[in-house]
């Protein structure tokens, strides 16, 4: 008997010929979240699924810029005018 696939579950594996197109002189592009090759549709990533998973990341923090905090309590020459 053969096993079928769910019709979501079809949806959301790339075809082929939806893969990002090679043109002369550029590299396979690989998606950052999980090494899959990238999708036109999706692109940089290979499907919605990693698409959003960055997106997390960004909203949650975790891709943030470490920044130094100044001291507030330092007193700057701009700070002594009325």
């Amino acid at each position: 008997m053969e096993r079928k696939v769910p019709k979501a579950a079809k949806d959301r594996l790339p075809a082929v010929s939806e893969a990002a197109p090679l043109n002369e002189g550029t590299q396979l592009r690989l998606c950052p979240i999980c090494g899959k090759p990238a999708i036109v549709a999706a692109r940089p990533f290979c499907s919605k699924r990693c698409a959003d998973i960055d997106l997390h990341r960004w909203l949650g923090g975790t891709y943030a810029i470490p920044a130094e905090e100044k001291d507030i309590d330092q007193t700057g020459p701009d700070d002594d005018v009325p």
